[in-house]
């Protein structure tokens, strides 16, 4: 058993200027505790850098200690990107703007005018097929598959093939056997069917009262057709392997679907490993 503490601190790079950032989270669920991420990502092109998410409030001076770090020889941060407006995306988003007075906000800006009102002319509207160029690569606004607010967007990198899904694909891992700033391919103890079905239950109690296998057939499609290559969630370890992991998320929302949601009556039952 690894102690505890992260095998991998972050930032972590996915792919070519592309950055995981963020902390873990602790949460309780099913008698055990399970870590999970409110995790952000820099995006790095030859002349402007995006970050997508902001995490949670709190996570803020960790956010701010990782990216002036890796933009000190990089592209300064001209865009932030925000799957939706729930806290532990959109919490840190005054701050971020305050810190890089030039970046400007993207994304569907539903109300962020009411709440920020001196900020309105630094916002963006994207939407599907909506791209931002930041040189040698481009950011795309693509479709929600699974969402959270019906405000959110998903985003594309065109240059790695990254898909940043904000609560799709989204996960917990065991802290106690180091999981802890792995990719997910790398946690090779983590029941994923299993935690994808504990954080269903938590934060997407809608799968529940719907078909999900139309859900996760449109997952499937756009992985495909985006030829996606690498997945990097919000809430779950980024994923290297598509092929090898994406079925097993799959197989979670499914399971997640088909079981009481928890408090009304017995909750998920184990998962058969």
């Amino acid at each position: 058993m690894i102690p505890m503490c992260q095998k991998h601190s972050l930032p972590r790079e996915l792919a070519e200027g592309v950055f995981w950032l963020g902390d873990c989270l602790e949460q309780r669920a099913n008698g055990k505790i399970y870590h999970t991420y409110n995790a952000a990502y820099l995006l790095v092109g030859t002349e402007a850098s995006m970050l997508i998410e902001t995490g949670h409030p709190k996570d803020f001076p960790t956010l701010d200690r990782q990216m002036t770090e890796l933009l000190k020889d990089r592209p300064p941060l001209k865009y932030l990107f925000v799957t939706h407006q729930e806290t532990p995306h959109s919490g840190g988003l005054g701050r971020v703007l305050s810190r890089y007075p030039k970046a400007v906000l993207c994304g569907d800006l539903s109300d962020y005018h009411l709440a920020f009102p001196g900020l309105a002319g630094r916002m963006l509207d994207l939407r599907a097929g909506d791209a931002v160029d930041l040189g040698g690569r481009s950011f795309v606004a693509v479709e929600p598959v699974i969402r959270d607010l019906r405000t959110t967007w998903w985003g594309f990198d065109t240059k790695e093939r990254v898909l940043f899904p904000g609560d799709g694909f989204a996960y917990s891992h065991y802290h106690e056997d180091g999981h802890c700033g792995l990719f997910a391919e790398e946690a090779t103890s983590l029941n994923l069917p299993e935690v994808s079905a504990v954080f269903a239950d938590r934060a997407l109690f809608w799968t529940k009262f719907t078909d999900m296998g139309l859900y996760v057939d449109r997952l499937q499609w756009l992985v495909d057709e985006l030829d996606v290559k690498c997945i990097a969630p919000a809430h779950g370890l980024p994923i290297q392997d598509p092929t090898q992991t994406v079925p097993k998320v799959k197989e979670g929302l499914l399971y997640g679907s088909s079981v009481p949601e928890s408090g009304t009556e017995t909750g998920l039952a184990p998962v058969a490993v």
